[in-house]
């Protein structure tokens, strides 16, 4: 999908006084496939143009060894408008990986244009993604819109989540759902072209109140996880979600089936991105252990 032809970015179409939308420094592209070669998957290939720069996968996962393990980074350091972002992931048959970023996505302030990132994730029979970027925090006036099409064969797993901030929420006194545009789209098909189900997720808080009980309410942080994975390890994965608020907990969170017996998708609502993470590396656990029988690394101590 061309980003110009999204009908709630129409409002931004002007040009940034710097530099121009999409152009040298504004294109970031990057393009990874990971094999199996056994004891390990391997990331075959890397194409990166900056903005976004991937320097090599490492093996840090002690719990799974011979999982690649790689961070997608921003040279600038943040999203900027006029950014076109282009990720693109094939997963050959049998490989495994873990793709998160180096920090926070900080998508900057805005006075013209939006910035955009476009992802394309293939998995191939019997492959397994974590595709777990860090917090996503879009500043005053952002516009920011991001699609995910998904090719999964039924054999495979994708856990794909996103954690959004309200805002730079203790910035000057609180930035809270400031922004001008968040848009979020999740395709997925299967390899013959079956389409399975799409998510699209549209804030425009000058325009729709957020703070309606069936928005987010009196919470601040939104954390969204997509499973696809075969229907054996969603039932068993269902099983254990406890749905609701759990006696003690700042959260609320839910599980429920993806259409055509695609996976799962699970919710989380919070005060603060501490707990929205907390929730959702217990999903992550439970889907590690369901699909792979390991277990997922500790908190790493700066996080």
């Amino acid at each position: 999908m061309n980003p110009l032809a999204v009908p709630e970015l129409a409002p931004y179409q002007d040009e940034p006084r710097q530099a121009p939308s999409g152009g040298v420094g504004k294109t970031g592209i990057l393009e990874m496939r990971f094999e199996d070669r056994g004891e390990r998957s391997i990331l075959a290939h890397l194409y990166r143009k900056t903005p976004l720069l991937v320097q090599q996968a490492l093996y840090w996962d002690e719990a799974t060894r011979g999982m690649p393990c790689v961070f997608m980074i921003s040279t600038s350091g943040c999203v900027l408008q006029g950014d076109r972002l282009y990720v693109d992931i094939t997963m050959a048959p049998g490989s495994m990986a873990h793709v998160t970023t180096q920090s926070a996505t900080k998508v900057h302030e805005m006075d013209a244009n939006f910035a955009s990132q476009v992802q394309t994730l293939v998995l191939a029979e019997n492959s397994y993604l974590e595709l777990m970027p860090g917090t996503t925090i879009p500043h005053r006036h952002a516009r920011y819109f991001v699609r995910t099409d998904v090719t999964v064969d039924p054999t495979a797993t994708l856990l794909f989540s996103e954690v959004v901030m309200p805002g730079r929420k203790y910035h000057r006194g609180g930035e809270l759902f400031e922004y001008d545009v968040y848009s979020a789209l999740v395709n997925a098909t299967r390899p013959d072209g079956t389409d399975l189900f799409t998510e699209k997720l549209l804030i425009e808080p000058a325009r729709w109140p957020v703070r309606l009980a069936g928005a987010m309410g009196g919470h601040d942080v939104f954390g969204n996880v997509v499973l696809l994975t075969p229907k054996r390890h969603a039932d068993a994965i269902l099983d254990q979600v406890t749905a609701g608020r759990r006696e003690g907990e700042q959260t609320v969170a839910g599980a429920s089936r993806l259409p055509n017996d695609a996976g799962l998708i699970y919710k989380v609502l919070g005060p603060e991105s501490a707990p929205v993470h907390a929730k959702v590396r217990e999903f992550w656990a439970l889907v590690r252990r369901t699909v792979r029988g390991e277990p997922i690394p500790d908190v790493p101590l700066w996080g």
